[in-house]
């Protein structure tokens, strides 16, 4: 029992760092394409990145004028239990955290 609740804890500090060493970009991220989402599908409540699929890169490049700092991709789950099938996404964030696109696969 011990041992179960020594590696459950380790677990859980390990989740917590990895959650801290997020960019705030990500969340930024989420909050975009979850707008994006509702406005097509008012339904849809919550979305959640998978934290562990993340891949978070920087940037130094352009879309026509507007700069690109960050790109941000992996796997997103729609109101969904994590047992089903995840979206993949994509994120390009400007200038001052600043998102420009957040773009979701179909299933």
């Amino acid at each position: 029992m011990r041992i179960a609740l020594a590696v459950l804890g380790s677990t859980l500090l390990l989740a917590s760092s990895a959650l801290a060493q997020v960019p705030v970009e990500v969340e930024a991220c989420r909050l975009s394409g979850l707008a994006a989402l509702k406005e097509r599908s008012p339904s849809i409540e919550h979305l959640t990145f998978d934290i562990q699929s993340l891949a978070i890169s920087k940037a130094a490049t352009k879309v026509e004028d507007t700069p690109i700092r960050m790109v941000v991709m992996g796997d997103a789950y729609l109101q969904r239990e994590k047992s089903d099938k995840p979206n993949r996404f994509v994120c390009l964030v400007s200038d001052k955290g600043k998102v420009v696109l957040t773009f979701f696969t179909e299933q």
